[in-house]
C-alpha cells in the first residue's frame, strides 16, 4: 500500500512540474520573410530571467531542438528556438538540408540578420531580462550562433555544439561582446583541423574570452541520438560527449549570468 501511495505522489509531483512548462509557437518576421520559432519557459519562476536563443541543425526546427529548448526552460531560462529558414521550411532529406543550409553559409549577412531578428523577438518577451542573453547552436546552428556573436549582438555568451567554425571575415571577431564556448568532437571530419586552428587564431587575435573543449572519440553531431552509432561515418551520437558538453554549458551559463 505504501508503494502505491508513493507512486501516486511521484506521478502527481511529476505532472505538477510538467504543467508549469509553457510552450508556444511564435511567428515573427525578418525583412519579407515569415519565421516561426518555438519558446518555452517555466511559469512558476518569478521575475525576469536570462534568455537563451537556440539555433537549429541543418534540418530546421524539429523535435530535437524543441527538446533542448524545453530542457533549458526547466533549468529556469526562457529559451527560444530561432527559425533561420522560414515558416514551413523543414528539409526532410540530407540533400535538401544541405541545399538550404548552404544558402545561409554563402550569405553570412542574411544568416546574421535572421539571428538578429530572433534575438530581438527574445529580448522583448516579458519574462526575459534583456541584459542577460546568450545563444547556443547545434551543427549548422553552431555556425549561426557564432556569426551572431561576430555581428556584435549583445550576448553575454555563445555556445557551439559540434558547429562549423569558419567565417569569411575573421576580423569580425573584434565585434564579439561576450564569452565563447566551443564544444567540439576531437575526431570530427566535417570540421577539419585547419578550420579549428584558424578559429583559435581568430579568437586570439581579437582577444576574445574563449574556451574550446574537444571530446576524444566524438565525431560530428555527437549530441543527437538520431545520428546513429557508427563514428566511421563521421556523424554519430556519443553519450559521454553529450552528457559532458551539456554540463560544460551549464557551468558556462553559471559564470556569464552571475550577478
Amino acid at each position: 500500500m505504501r508503494s502505491v501511495v508513493w507512486s501516486f505522489l511521484f506521478l502527481l509531483v511529476a505532472q505538477t512540474v510538467e504543467a508549469k512548462l509553457v510552450t508556444k509557437t511564435v511567428t515573427y518576421r525578418q525583412g519579407g520573410a515569415v519565421l516561426e520559432g518555438y519558446v518555452a519557459y517555466d511559469d512558476s519562476v518569478k521575475g525576469k530571467r536570462p534568455g537563451i536563443l537556440v539555433f537549429h541543425e541543418w534540418t530546421g526546427i524539429g523535435p530535437y531542438v524543441k527538446k533542448r529548448v524545453d530542457q533549458l526552460a526547466v533549468m529556469g531560462y526562457v529559451a527560444f528556438a530561432a527559425d533561420v529558414y522560414g515558416q514551413g521550411i523543414r528539409p526532410a532529406t540530407p540533400e535538401a538540408a544541405a541545399k538550404e543550409a548552404g544558402k545561409y553559409k554563402a550569405d553570412r549577412k542574411l544568416l546574421r540578420d535572421r539571428g538578429r531578428a530572433a534575438l530581438d523577438e527574445l529580448r522583448k518577451m516579458p519574462e526575459v531580462d534583456p541584459t542577460r542573453l546568450a545563444a547556443i547552436g547545434y551543427c549548422f546552428g553552431g555556425t549561426a550562433a557564432l556569426e551572431l556573436a561576430r555581428s556584435g549582438a549583445p550576448l553575454a555568451g555563445v555556445v557551439s555544439f559540434h558547429g562549423g567554425l569558419d567565417t569569411p571575415v575573421p576580423a569580425d571577431a573584434l565585434n564579439i561582446r561576450g564569452k565563447i564556448l566551443v564544444l567540439h568532437g576531437a575526431d570530427d571530419p566535417i570540421v577539419p583541423h585547419d578550420q579549428v586552428v584558424a578559429f583559435q587564431q581568430e579568437m586570439r587575435l581579437a582577444r576574445v574570452d574563449w574556451q574550446m573543449i574537444s571530446y576524444g572519440g566524438a565525431v560530428h553531431s555527437f549530441t543527437n541520438p538520431d545520428s546513429g552509432n557508427d563514428p566511421a561515418k563521421g556523424v554519430a551520437y556519443n553519450q559521454s560527449a553529450d552528457r559532458r558538453s551539456w554540463e560544460h554549458m551549464k557551468l558556462f551559463f553559471s559564470e556569464i549570468f552571475r550577478r
